[in-house]
């Protein structure tokens, strides 16, 4: 359940907290006073796409926080992904910079949009007011299908093997059309991964070949500097261990007289140790350097074959391991692809496949189709089209990556009429009508706890108003439901009601928000029901309309 939305700079709001509570809640307000704004809000704190265009004009950024009331799927979920919070509560925060960078947190943890996405999809579900407008595509109308019947997963899944059988497919055609081609590039990448393979190029051998030449290359610059060193150092007459030596001498009785000279004594003394310690060093490396010409020889021989190799292909020393690599892995792939029966069995298993997944998401829709249209026929006759129904038909279609079937909705206005496809009979109070409907069951038939319409009432009035909201009311006994609304039948109907509004300060115009108390949402209602004038009549019925609710 959504507890509470705290915004900062969003659109035209400044600084906005609301607390919710359960049961169906309706927001009100005049047009452009920034209702929709919240279900932006909302949608940008689950993981919508952010821009600039969200931070409110002037400021650096806008901060959005939505704090949701969670279960024990959801904190086990998100232990699994190190998000976990308080038990119970879910934080979501989304930040958006003004240049359009946006950064999104779970219960104080970064974390992606698309983490955003999955806890919202668990959380809340809205219900657009363009869902009439879906009904009039091909496309929409099995969309809607596969969302009310929660086909989600198999619909993936027949995607997925849809690609991969057309995939193998176009492989196939390839082989089959270009097979003295794809000959002519074997012959060729052989004798290349030959030619590599000859050089036994092995792992880091360059990098070590290449320290190892230098090296011996400069060996006797390095023992004669190592040995001119050590000279210096302990070994010639004017060494510098001899100097400090005699400095020490002359310090030593004198820091017995006055002992503000020993930190002095002390550093001096351990500079000798450190001189005569690498001195040593030196020594030893000194005796260590390898003057071996003939190795010298041979590494310089090694790398001369390998540079003459890295200059046939074209290439830098370091990198023709890695297309020795590359060669054998494209080979490895045209030896596959040239197995023409060996793809053809594959397209075959793979066709086989994907018909098995359609076959099954066919069967499901079309039980589907049968639930829904029952379901929508029963709501048409209390949405005001008594008589009417749905028919959802379930033809089959050419094989795509939603299966093999053409999803078509049907509607006969009322009794007796023959049902016609909906785009072409129904008119668009009935596509209000039809969509509502429709997204009622759907929302009856998700889990989620959190049930938002954004304006899903548009296109309806009257009696059908009262019974919208006598349908959200009964929804919001056993969930949350928040619906953003411009008739006061439903606002009526609702158990908390929110009026947005829309304030010009002196240097912007801003959009509020409030929970009514009874008075106010009389005079609210009234203003819904008789526009900007208020009379004692239309108090009067707003008045009676919160009392039927």
């Amino acid at each position: 359940m959504l507890l509470a939305l705290r915004l900062r700079d969003f659109v035209i709001v400044d600084v906005l907290d609301v607390d919710f509570g359960p049961g169906f809640t309706v927001l009100s307000g005049e047009t452009g006073a920034g209702k929709s704004i919240l279900l932006d809000a909302l949608q940008m704190a689950t993981g919508a796409r952010a821009d600039s265009g969200f931070v409110r004009e002037g400021a650096a950024r806008a901060d959005i926080s939505a704090e949701f009331r969670s279960s024990p799927a959801i904190d086990a979920w998100l232990g699994e992904r190190d998000l976990a919070g308080d038990p119970g509560v879910v934080l979501m925060r989304r930040i958006i910079e003004a240049d359009g960078r946006s950064r999104a947190l779970i219960n104080g943890q970064p974390a992606t949009a698309t983490l955003l996405r999955e806890v919202g999809e668990r959380l809340l579900d809205i219900h657009g007011q363009h869902a009439a407008q879906t009904l009039l595509r091909a496309d929409g109308q099995r969309d809607l299908l596969d969302a009310v019947a929660g086909h989600g997963e198999l619909r993936g899944e027949v995607a997925a093997r849809y690609g991969t059988w057309r995939a193998s497919t176009r492989a196939l055609d390839d082989v089959e059309r270009n097979t003295r081609e794809l000959q002519l590039e074997r012959e060729r990448l052989e004798w290349q991964a030959n030619e590599l393979g000859q050089l036994g190029l092995g792992p880091g051998e360059w990098e070590h070949l290449d320290a190892e030449q230098t090296r011996l290359a400069h060996a006797a610059s390095l023992t004669e500097g190592a040995a001119g060193a050590v000279q210096a150092l302990r070994e010639s007459d004017d060494a510098l261990s001899s100097r400090i030596g005699t400095v020490l001498q002359r310090l030593r009785p004198l820091a017995q007289i006055d002992a503000r000279l020993a930190p002095a004594l002390e550093l001096l003394d351990s500079a000798a140790i450190q001189l005569d310690e690498a001195a040593s060093l030196l020594s030893d490396y000194a005796d260590g350097v390898d003057l071996d010409p003939r190795r010298l020889h041979e590494v310089e021989s090694r790398i001369a074959s390998i540079f003459a190799v890295a200059r046939k292909f074209r290439l830098t020393p370091d990198t023709l391991g890695p297309e020795l690599e590359r060669l054998r892995e494209r080979l490895q792939q045209l030896a596959a692809s040239a197995d023409i029966d060996a793809l053809r069995a594959r397209v075959d298993a793979e066709r086989a496949s994907f018909d098995a997944s359609a076959q099954r998401l066919s069967k499901q829709r079309r039980t589907a189709a049968r639930a829904l249209s029952d379901g929508v026929t029963g709501l048409l006759g209390d949405l005001g089209m008594a008589g009417g129904r749905l028919e959802i038909s379930v033809d089959s279609a050419d094989p795509g990556p939603n299966g093999i079937d053409r999803v078509e909705f049907r509607v006969a206005g009322h009794a007796g009429a023959s049902p016609r496809a909906l785009s072409k009979v129904a008119s668009g109070g009935e596509l209000s009508r039809i969509g509502l409907a429709i997204s009622v069951l759907a929302a009856q038939a998700n889990p989620v706890p959190t049930l938002i319409f954004d304006e899903a009432d548009a296109g309806i009035g009257g009696a059908v108003a009262d019974v919208v909201g006598a349908l959200m009311r009964r929804l919001g006994e056993s969930r949350q439901v928040l619906c953003v609304t411009h008739l006061p039948q439903v606002a009526a109907k609702a158990h908390q009601h929110l009026a947005v509004s829309k304030q010009q300060t002196e240097n912007a115009t801003v959009s509020r928000i409030r929970l009514l108390e009874r008075s106010a949402r009389v005079e609210e209602i009234a203003r819904m029901l008789g526009g900007a004038e208020i009379t004692a009549t239309t108090r009067k019925h707003a008045r009676e309309l919160l009392a039927q609710a």
